[in-house]
């Protein structure tokens, strides 16, 4: 099983790009990044929020050899066309190693702050699987003509294509109806915030949807994103068991995180994704970090 880091999105470019080579150094497979513009949060929240695939350009120049994607992309914020272009230029930036992240769009106040549609649970993931279509279609052929609801291209090109000859997408949500037989037609891996448990809970119902349309599910990459606080220190370990952080949450010295990991890979989880934020300062990012890989190593 692999692990990587999904840097804070509201952190200076400075520590970024520290964050990430320090990652990398260690370890780490790949670097994620939050595509917001807005702290994720349900109500409004000030705070410091980068925008992902700038940050992610600039992370793909300058962090070599590990995989880099969005955690994941809400559909609502760009016109498919333009967001095939964006992820296929940092592709090539970064020789083929960048994977995009979609999702339908959940984050309603940064949708009404910047005038942007939101609407309905069904016309966002109507959206997201015509976009997701247009998507496919514009990585792997010479034109894209598509005459939909919410987009049409017509004649479309998309020049150059993925270096690697196809654009790996990973797509976010757990959602029984809408989001899962979409990962099961378009994804190449899946990504949910999950326990071992949920993870295998929902796994087995991924394995259904691609059942549904003779798809093999070994051919879709499962990953799972969690809070992670890991210290030597039993008596902040006690204290932040105490806490509900509202989230998949994984805590402890290295030798019990030895043992979450190895529950993550009996629920057939190939990628567990280490979400920064848990972290407050740069020291105890960077403490924590060397910790979870300690106890990878364990495995």
């Amino acid at each position: 099983m692999r692990v990587s880091f999904w840097i804070p999105n509201s952190i200076s470019w400075d520590e970024t790009l520290a964050a990430g080579r320090s990652a990398a150094a260690m370890g780490y497979s790949g670097l994620w990044y939050a595509d917001h513009f807005m702290p994720m949060a349900a109500t409004p929240a000030d705070g410091p929020v980068h925008e992902a695939f700038t940050m992610l350009a600039a992370l793909a120049a300058t962090v070599p050899d590990v995989r880099i994607g969005s955690m994941v992309t809400g559909n609502t914020y760009r016109n498919p066309a333009v967001m095939a272009k964006q992820a296929v230029t940092i592709d090539h930036i970064s020789g083929g190693r960048f994977i995009l992240g979609m999702g339908a769009g959940w984050q309603e106040n940064e949708h009404v702050a910047y005038g942007l549609d939101f609407e309905t649970f069904k016309w966002r993931f109507d959206r997201l699987e015509e976009a997701l279509t247009i998507i496919r279609s514009l990585t792997t052929q010479a034109r894209t003509t598509f005459l939909g609801t919410h987009y049409q291209m017509k004649d479309a090109p998309l020049d150059p294509k993925p270096v690697r000859g196809t654009l790996p997408i990973i797509i976010g949500g757990q959602g029984p109806n809408r989001s899962l037989p979409l990962v099961a037609r378009f994804g190449d891996a899946w990504n949910m915030w999950g326990t071992p448990a949920m993870m295998a809970e929902t796994g087995a119902i991924l394995d259904q949807r691609c059942a549904q349309i003779d798809r093999d599910p070994k051919s879709i990459e499962r990953t799972a994103a969690a809070l992670v606080f890991a210290t030597r220190d039993e008596a902040v370990l006690a204290k932040l068991r105490s806490r509900d952080t509202g989230r998949p949450t994984l805590i402890g010295n290295p030798a019990e995180l030895t043992e979450e990991l190895a529950a993550y890979e009996r629920a057939g989880v190939h990628e567990l994704i280490v979400a920064g934020f848990a972290y407050r300062t740069a020291p105890e990012r960077e403490d924590a970090l060397g910790l979870i890989m300690e106890a990878l190593h364990g495995l």
